[in-house]
């Protein structure tokens, strides 16, 4: 074999070795999946179980995530423009700068959730649990808070709380 010839064996056989370097957008929705910058838009993941799975730049955007799981998910930067996810868990997840505009979160929980400079506009967010929920510039603008549970854990959002917990 020639010098080169070896050497693309070589890099070839080493990356077999290594496994996928990709997401994978075909595979079933599971605890850990890889659907990094993958594209779920209108699709029906009804109580999927995506625990610790890697949503980073992923797009949900009207989809239907109605009492999903996605405890401890690293979503950054992902979009989850009017998607219908009620009773989802959010808990433990990673969703700095994702975007939930206009999305149905009425009950869903957010304990401990990273939220820093996610955009929440016009977001219905009646009875969700935002305990422990870092907020930092999260854009609230229009949101619907009536009956959450706000970060401190103990405070109720009043009735017509909108763009603010009061």
């Amino acid at each position: 074999m020639l010098r080169w010839q070896i050497v693309v064996a070589g890099v070839l056989t080493v990356m077999a070795e290594a496994g996928p370097a990709w997401a994978e957008c075909a595979d079933p929705g599971e605890p850990g999946v890889d659907w990094r910058s993958c594209s779920f838009d209108r699709q029906d993941l009804r109580h999927v179980d995506l625990t610790g799975a890697n949503l980073r730049d992923a797009s949900f955007k009207r989809a239907n995530l109605t009492g999903a799981n996605l405890s401890n998910a690293n979503a950054f930067r992902a979009k989850f423009v009017s998607s219908q996810s009620s009773e989802a868990n959010f808990d433990g997840a990673r969703l700095a700068e994702a975007d939930l505009t206009k999305a149905n979160l009425k009950g869903a929980s957010f304990r401990n959730t990273d939220l820093r400079r996610a955009r929440l506009f016009r977001a219905n967010l009646r009875g969700a649990d935002m305990s422990g929920a870092s907020m930092r510039g999260a854009d609230i603008l229009k949101a619907d808070l009536t009956g959450a549970t706000w970060t401190n854990g103990k405070r109720v959002c009043a009735k017509g709380s909108i763009g603010k917990c009061r």
